[in-house]
């Protein structure tokens, strides 16, 4: 997918769930917006053509603790619904994901389909399903 596919097909998207002056992606390919409650990145790259897309679960303060990480990690395989995404961690922000890539642009009405999916999943996985690891992570004494 080129920059300029990704950047027009993240443009309408936006443009369809209300963010009208979005440039889609920048000039780094980079973008992002708040969907309601929930937060979603944007990152295309030239060398390998992939829109990496991703919503947010939880940004850490500090490198998360020892297990938390395998926690949401055996979560995804034991098929919680991850809105078509996978368990996606970026230690440089300190934050987790549930991230999903494209390599072609899919049709206007499917990318938004899957987003709004990955938005969905993504506010479980911060909810509930973050409690459930923390629980099982660091059970109550």
């Amino acid at each position: 997918m080129t920059r300029d596919e990704a950047t027009q097909l993240v443009q309408s998207y936006l443009k369809a769930i209300g963010v009208h002056l979005s440039p889609g992606l920048n000039a780094k390919g980079l973008g992002g917006a708040a969907v309601g409650e929930a937060q979603l990145y944007f990152e295309h790259t030239d060398t390998d053509g992939v829109l990496k897309c991703s919503a947010l679960i939880y940004r850490f303060r500090d490198a998360p603790r020892p297990g938390v990480l395998d926690g949401f990690r055996d979560e995804q395989k034991a098929g919680t619904d991850t809105g078509g995404g996978t368990v996606d961690f970026e230690p440089e922000s300190k934050s987790l994901f549930l991230s999903r890539s494209y390599t072609t642009p899919p049709l206007d009405i499917v990318f938004a389909s899957e987003m709004s999916k990955l938005n969905q999943a993504s506010l479980a996985w911060g909810g509930d399903v973050f409690e459930r690891v923390a629980s099982k992570v660091f059970p109550a004494k």
